[in-house]
């Protein structure tokens, strides 16, 4: 169904539109290069890239993080200038090498701790590449071109092409990149260089699912095998169907090492469904299950042991979580999704003084379950551990937060008769005008929005 906004627009004439645009591109550089861009040649859009690419190399200003994202928009226009003009594959792919060799220029001239630069390189413009790259029959070139650019990667970007090299090449080709860069590493004295190239090769290597070449220059790059090592050449065998292998490779890891633990058992997990081993799997399920309790978990235990075994496992796992005495947040909202109200809320209560204010993410969501069940004890402690943590931390940007918290305790209060052995609405207040009366910031929005 077509957008009832552009089937207005196209009624407005062609005449009508041309104008508005024209008068937008006025007020908006943005919109004057689209307007030059659409009524330019294909020749005419190349020379403007060129143009464009030129000029950023000889730049000299400096973008903050502010300006960050309006700079990524004028890389990515830039990239649509060759979309808009080049239709020969192989043209576009030099074009594109091109805008990668910029990035030196690029991010010694700005801030991009929010990574919206980055991510045109990472995406938009590897998005551009790969569909001329795959287009264009002169592979060799191509993966040439992907070498040549790659040689030196001093912002980690580059390595994007050669990531990507075995979507748009074939592998006799790729295997005549290994060997490229395989001398390029014999021959390289610096180690970083080096290991660089040995990189390189472990892509390719994965791509085309040589598990043997990844492990030997894995072994080549770095000599002792890491925990993440050997989970990464775990990983490249399993994904090359060699799965005794990649079983044989994760034994290697001491059993109690925690380090990647959740990589290593994704792996086991995939690992005994191809073998078939259904009890090691069933173990390990439940053994994530116990670690951390969700619907997730619990579930994906339930599809190998049954959902005919729903209840039984639940029921012994919320004794277990009763029995324990330390408060995780997790536990407590495992208990709301599966419908335990009446525990989730003694588990809470029996645990309150553990409620750190500081764990803002997994609170709140708690403190509005309970209130919207009626549990208001419960909701207010844990506003009240919310409320506590703004005020010892003084942070003035979350007074609003906090004076909400409290409007929201000031309502509670008068709905709860039993305050067990907690202290009572009033009390509570006392106490935290005596600790922070002095943040009068807070104080004074709180009686004004009283």
């Amino acid at each position: 169904m077509k957008d009832k906004r552009k089937q207005k627009l196209m009624e407005l004439g062609e005449e009508t539109l041309a104008d508005a645009l024209l008068d937008l591109a006025i007020h908006s550089d943005p919109a004057d290069d689209l307007v030059e861009r659409l009524i330019a040649t294909p020749k005419e859009n190349i020379q403007r890239f060129k143009k464009k690419l030129a000029g950023l190399k000889r730049s000299r200003r400096f973008i903050d993080w502010r300006g960050s994202s309006g700079f990524a928009r004028e890389l990515s226009m830039l990239l649509q200038d060759v979309k808009a003009g080049v239709d020969d594959p192989l043209t576009g792919v030099e074009l594109v090498a091109a805008f990668y060799e910029t990035d030196s220029t690029v991010f010694e001239m700005c801030d991009d701790s929010s990574g919206n630069i980055g991510d045109v390189f990472r995406y938009d413009a590897k998005e551009l590449f790969v569909d001329y790259a795959s287009r264009c029959t002169d592979k060799e070139k191509i993966a040439d071109i992907i070498l040549n650019v790659n040689q030196k990667d001093s912002y980690g970007i580059r390595d994007t092409l050669i990531d990507c090299a075995g979507v748009c090449l074939p592998e006799p080709v790729i295997r005549t990149m290994i060997a490229a860069l395989q001398k390029w590493a014999d021959k390289e004295k610096d180690e970083y260089g080096r290991r660089h190239h040995l990189r390189s090769i472990e892509s390719l290597a994965r791509q085309i699912k040589d598990a043997e070449l990844f492990e030997k220059t894995r072994i080549a790059s770095w000599g002792q095998l890491s925990t993440a090592a050997l989970v990464d050449i775990a990983r490249v065998y399993l994904e090359s169907g060699d799965v005794e292998t990649a079983h044989s490779w994760l034994k290697k890891i001491p059993e109690d090492e925690t380090y990647q633990s959740y990589e290593r058992d994704q792996l086991l997990l995939e690992i005994y469904r191809k073998q078939g081993d259904n009890e090691k799997l069933t173990g390990l399920l439940y053994q994530k299950f116990k670690s951390y309790h969700s619907a997730d978990t619990l579930q994906a235990l339930l599809d190998v042991i049954g959902n005919d075994k729903r209840d039984e496992v639940i029921n012994d796992e919320v004794l277990q979580i009763l029995e324990t005495d330390r408060l995780r947040e997790s536990d407590a909202e495992f208990l709301i999704v599966i419908g335990k109200m009446d525990e989730a809320e003694a588990y809470l209560l029996s645990r309150a003084d553990q409620l750190d204010g500081n764990h803002y993410g997994s609170l709140l969501s708690l403190a509005e379950a309970m209130e919207s069940e009626n549990r208001h004890l419960a909701a207010s402690l844990i506003y009240r551990s919310l409320l506590i943590s703004i005020l010892k931390r003084g942070y003035t940007k979350a007074y609003p937060h906090g004076i909400r918290y409290l409007k929201k305790l000031d309502k509670l209060a008068v709905t709860i008769s039993d305050w067990n052995n907690f202290n009572h609405h009033e009390a509570f207040k006392d106490r935290i005008y005596l600790d922070h009366g002095r943040k009068h910031s807070f104080w004074s929005q709180y009686k004004v929005k009283k």
